[in-house]
């Protein structure tokens, strides 16, 4: 959902600066590369250790580099399936890299099995979510569902509330750090609701498609026949 809203607004803020990227010489490969690995070090040097605010600050400085490079991709005119391709993997590489690192806290120091559980199984069906709609598209589906929560969603409600919850480890606010369990909750609960809303939209157009090919056929052998 916030794909729709947000995508366009950050676009039109961040042109100017793809456009001086592009001045500098700079590719979009190398803003995708450099903007994954400064996510992955800000989740993984910053959350096992619970800097959940400074870890959150450094993951957004480069959570941007995924709309900067496709804006730079477009002014250029250089888009391509490489691209695409990259741009995904390395998605999930990040994705991954940010609930592993709250995993690792509450594994350590954290001291919660339940919570560390938790973060891992939004690592996980949040996977499952964006391999749902890239498998269903392979096999010629459009897969024409969103979901309650996508990428966007999850790495919004996991970042700020992990932000907010930051203020009682570096700054002392009391009790804010309740925050994050409740992100995690939220994100789990969407992500699994939104699996299931994936799965039976690929059923129900598997079983269109499927529907139509047949008719297709019965069509085909009925023409195919003597006048």
């Amino acid at each position: 959902m916030l794909n729709k809203y947000a995508r366009a607004f950050f676009t039109r803020v961040l042109t100017p600066f793809a456009a001086l990227l592009i001045r500098l010489g700079v590719t979009p490969d190398a803003v995708t590369l450099v903007g994954t690995a400064g996510v992955m070090a800000g989740a993984l040097v910053f959350f096992p250790q619970g800097e959940f605010f400074w870890g959150t600050v450094v993951i957004t400085a480069f959570v941007f580099s995924d709309m900067v490079d496709g804006n730079m991709a477009r002014q250029i005119g250089t888009s391509s399936r490489w691209g695409a391709f990259l741009d995904s993997t390395l998605d999930r590489l990040a994705d991954a890299a940010i609930f592993s690192g709250i995993a690792l806290w509450y594994a350590g120091e954290g001291d919660n099995l339940m919570l560390c559980a938790v973060t891992l199984f939004c690592l996980a069906s949040g996977q499952v979510v964006s391999y749902t709609k890239a498998r269903g598209e392979s096999i010629g589906l459009p897969v024409r569902v969103n979901g309650l929560v996508e990428r966007a969603e999850r790495l919004v409600i996991t970042l700020v509330f992990a932000g907010f919850a930051g203020f009682e480890t570096t700054f002392g606010v009391p009790h804010i750090g309740v925050l994050l369990p409740i992100a995690l909750w939220v994100v789990a609960g969407g992500s699994l609701v939104t699996l299931v809303q994936r799965v039976v939209t690929v059923r129900r157009e598997s079983a269109e498609a499927d529907a139509a090919a047949a008719e297709a056929e019965r069509a085909q052998a009925a023409g195919g026949g003597p006048a």
